[in-house]
């Protein structure tokens, strides 16, 4: 069985040209001879489906970023030692970013199997060119004089990246954490070439069998779910880096 058609057979949701029995057959926005993309019968109807695949997108999205994160700080500190460690690194991310998800899963799918971690892994892939970037170029930009005036004081190693040098470099780090998290909130719904996107199912399905309805939600609850965790990551740095409200103003 094909990664396609895989996925077509668990995420197996009838559509306009074979409505269920039951509420959603009655429906008047929604059935074998109407096909309308505003249908709020469907939200009703398919409302545990709604939740479920919501959920699951959540949940790969935000494993996804973490691992992302948690990948991209030590090779940003690999990049940092010198302007050639830098540039391999950072081709190598944006290596792995040209590699198309058609071929990226089907080399995870050996290790890992047609699962969720599949997706996740390949979607810390890619969130790595832009984490690392973004990591990289914080760090550059915490002051000389500062660095000085902290081992002058008998900081560590250590203990200057941890007090000094990400603190300084988290205005920049969360910026490219927010752009990772919007990118992999629409980069999940390519899960669906394994059966595991989360609302990209729900996309998958309703393009191929042309259910409206289906695909307006699931398009609509995506753009919600990026516009939200923006949100929350925004209100997150603000508290992270209260310096930086205080330049704003001063500014």
């Amino acid at each position: 069985m094909t990664l396609l058609g895989s996925a077509a057979a668990v995420s197996a949701i009838t559509g306009p040209a074979g409505a269920p029995s039951g509420s959603a057959a009655e429906s008047k926005c929604y059935s074998a001879v109407v096909n309308e993309w505003i249908c709020k019968d469907y939200f009703v109807d398919r409302q545990d489906e709604l939740i479920a695949a919501t959920r699951e997108h959540l949940l790969i999205t935000v494993f996804s970023v973490l691992l992302g994160l948690a990948l991209a700080i030590p090779l940003a500190l690999v990049a940092r030692r010198s302007a050639r460690f830098e540039g391999v690194v950072l081709a190598f991310c944006t290596g792995i970013y040209t590699i198309p998800s058609l071929a990226l899963f089907p080399l995870i799918v050996p290790f890992t199997g047609l699962s969720r971690t599949t997706v996740i892994i390949g979607l810390a892939l890619y969130s790595l060119t832009i984490l690392v970037r973004n990591t990289t170029e914080g760090l550059h930009g915490v002051p000389d004089d500062v660095i000085e005036s902290a081992t002058g004081l008998g900081y560590s190693r250590t203990r200057l990246l941890l007090r000094i040098e990400l603190p300084l470099a988290l205005p920049v780090i969360m910026a490219g954490l927010r752009i990772a998290t919007v990118s992999t909130v629409a980069l999940t719904t390519v899960g669906a070439l394994v059966a595991y996107g989360g609302l990209g199912n729900l996309l998958y399905n309703g393009v191929t069998t042309d259910f409206r309805a289906q695909v307006l939600a699931a398009s609509i609850i995506c753009v919600v779910i990026a516009v939200v965790l923006d949100a929350m990551l925004l209100v997150t740095q603000k508290v992270l880096t209260p310096w930086t409200r205080g330049a704003g103003r001063a500014a």
